[in-house]
């Protein structure tokens, strides 16, 4: 049989965002099934205590409650089934890890493409973290506990300014964004980012956010 889609519910108080959200997941019938709406922190853990969504879009930023936002309706819907993907214009460290904290399972910004979306849906549908690259940082340096082992062999392979621009990729910035936050061309960029992935045996950025994760370097 084919697997059936996911029900998700949009959570935010904004009706031409909710519109445009059901809007774009609707032409994915076959991945994604929309049940429900709510526009305030009320009214969403009443939608996910009656539904029980497998997945519930969730704003930062709402009215309504106690005013913790969505980090409130997580918190008081620990013990449902519903898994909390937040999708918020927000990209600040605090939003991130208050709604980590209260139970969400994932974070992007609403700059995220619909297929994009739609994946990191299916994601925490299944039980896992997905985050916008540069919104995982956030998360490693909140809830991160071991230290980096300084005298990790693989790490030394690389220079001090190697060591910085690796930690920015990983983390999801652009060459530009990186050569901005470093105060250096982006040509020179990509020339460290070659000798990191050459010397570290890396193909690509994929890999090297895997191996700086694990050595909870970003």
């Amino acid at each position: 049989m084919p697997e059936q889609p996911i029900s998700v519910v949009i959570i935010d108080d904004h009706p031409l965002v909710r519109a445009g959200i059901r809007f774009e997941l609707e032409k994915y019938p076959t991945q994604i099934q929309i049940v429900g709406e709510a526009a305030d922190v009320d009214n969403a853990i009443s939608l996910v205590q009656q539904l029980t969504p497998q997945v519930a879009l969730l704003d930062v930023h709402m009215p309504g409650g106690t005013g913790g936002g969505g980090a409130e309706v997580a918190a008081r819907c620990k013990n449902s089934p519903t898994r909390f993907l937040a999708l918020s214009v927000s990209d600040a460290a605090e939003d991130v890890v208050a709604v980590i904290r209260a139970g969400a399972r994932g974070y992007v910004t609403k700059t995220i493409s619909t297929p994009e979306l739609i994946q990191a849906i299916e994601r925490v549908g299944a039980g896992d973290a997905a985050f916008s690259p540069r919104l995982a940082g956030f998360v490693l340096d909140a809830f991160g506990s071991t230290q980096t082992n300084v005298t990790d062999e693989e790490l030394d392979l690389l220079s001090t300014r190697e060591q910085e621009v690796m930690r920015l990729i990983a983390r999801g910035y652009t060459y530009k964004e990186a050569a901005a936050e470093l105060f250096i061309s982006i040509k020179t960029i990509e020339t460290h980012v070659s000798a990191v992935l050459r010397k570290l045996q890396l193909s690509n950025r994929n890999e090297l956010t895997h191996w700086a994760s694990q050595r909870n370097l970003i």
